[in-house]
């Protein structure tokens, strides 16, 4: 770790993100920078950025709550590889990917936090039906749903998503009631937690935690249910939300976006790239850690932006207009290698868009204790023919 300009940077930082993250620190008591950053809307993806009384629209981001609930079922893995084409078959029909999809299955929608009172607010009272229909919808852009093998050759079940379009509209709504500024390289958007708008912003996000982390549990137990296992343990974590914490005899709302809380004992789950190894982790008591506010990365982090990756293309004629620097060949090659299963996938996900997973887990020895490994056997996501318009 070395501090840079006053801010704590785990890895290394491009000086673009070192300047969204400087303008956090305006407004901030703390900044950090995790080793999976880059760039993000008005706050850098691996940014964890601590407020006295305020909190930040921008900081959480649009996905409110994305995170990523990884499962250790009690198959053992040899079952899992012999049989993993007909396993990501039934993944790929049974569960619904992509942009503004509905539960096509008998989904969850008689769940309790549909009755919370927060829903009669009016800055999100139109979205309930919306919320309901999507409630267990993995989404685009790096949202997976994948089956793993550990050391022990146990096989684990991992997602990540957030709160689809519910997140994506209350996001949208408190950033314009804020009068925030739309682009990359400008100020992010920070409310006093006692105003009227800071605390409607709080009831909202933290209803689109738990909507989240439903979805996220409902994926989990489903794709349990297609391998006909039963569930030893679960990890689950949020990246793009903030928390009311103790720092230093100090409260604070911490903010993290892309980036994982990893307290002293706290598991998470870290994803790598669709050909890579993800991790099972745990915070242990530091002071490195307590200079990220003890937070972690929340997966390898992009080194090529979707349209370097992909190049550009005209979604209404399908025309591509530049070609990108990854061909699906390449990425299909990385995977035969690794010997994953894909589903879907566009090449803006290829593992050559990450980096190296154990690279950005170095940078933060000291500060976390690796539990399990977890090798990618299968992987499905959202086609490459869905464009993703979320921003972050």
């Amino acid at each position: 770790m070395e501090i840079i300009d006053g801010v704590p940077v785990f890895g290394t930082a491009d000086e673009q993100t070192m300047t969204q993250i400087r303008n956090c620190a305006r407004e901030a008591s703390h900044v950090a920078l995790m080793a999976d950053n880059h760039l993000g809307y008005a706050v850098p993806i691996g940014g964890v950025v601590a407020y006295e009384g305020k909190i930040s629209p921008s900081g959480v981001g649009f996905d409110i709550a994305c995170g990523n609930k990884a499962v250790l079922t009690d198959m053992p893995a040899d079952e899992a590889r012999a049989n993993i084409k007909k396993i990501m078959d039934d993944v790929w029909k049974t569960l619904d990917f992509g942009v503004g999809r509905n539960n096509s299955s008998e989904g969850p929608t008689d769940h309790d936090l549909f009755d919370d009172d927060t829903w009669k607010m009016k800055a999100i009272r139109g979205f309930k039906d919306t919320a309901r229909n999507q409630l267990g919808t993995i989404g685009s852009g790096n949202h997976y749903v994948d089956i793993f093998a550990d050391e022990k050759d146990r096989v684990w079940i991992g997602c990540h998503f957030g709160s689809r379009g519910f997140g994506h509209k209350t996001a949208t709504h408190f950033l314009k009631e804020g009068g925030a500024q739309d682009g990359m390289m400008v100020a992010p958007l920070v409310l006093d937690v006692d105003s009227d708008l800071g605390d409607q912003y709080l009831r909202c996000m933290n209803l689109a935690g738990r909507y989240a982390y439903a979805g996220r549990d409902w994926v989990c137990s489903k794709v349990a249910e297609i391998l006909g296992v039963t569930v030893l343990e679960e990890v689950h974590n949020s990246h793009n939300f903030a928390w009311r914490e103790s720092h230093g005899g100090k409260d604070y709302w911490v903010v993290r976006k892309g980036a994982t809380p990893a307290f002293p004992g706290q598991k998470g789950f870290v994803g790598g790239s669709m050909g890579d190894i993800s991790v099972i982790l745990e915070g242990v008591p530091s002071e490195l850690g307590a200079q990220s506010l003890y937070s972690t990365v929340h997966g390898a982090g992009r080194v090529m932006s979707r349209t370097q990756a992909a190049g550009k293309k005209n979604w209404k004629t399908g025309e591509i207009i530049a070609p990108g620097a990854i061909s699906r060949e390449m990425m299909q090659e990385w995977l035969r290698k690794k010997r994953v299963e894909l589903r879907g996938a566009g090449v803006d996900e290829s593992p050559h868009c990450y980096k190296r997973l154990p690279e950005v887990l170095a940078a933060h020895e000291g500060t976390i204790r690796i539990l399990h490994t977890l090798t990618p056997l299968g992987v499905a996501m959202a086609g490459p023919d869905v464009r993703d318009p979320y921003k972050d």
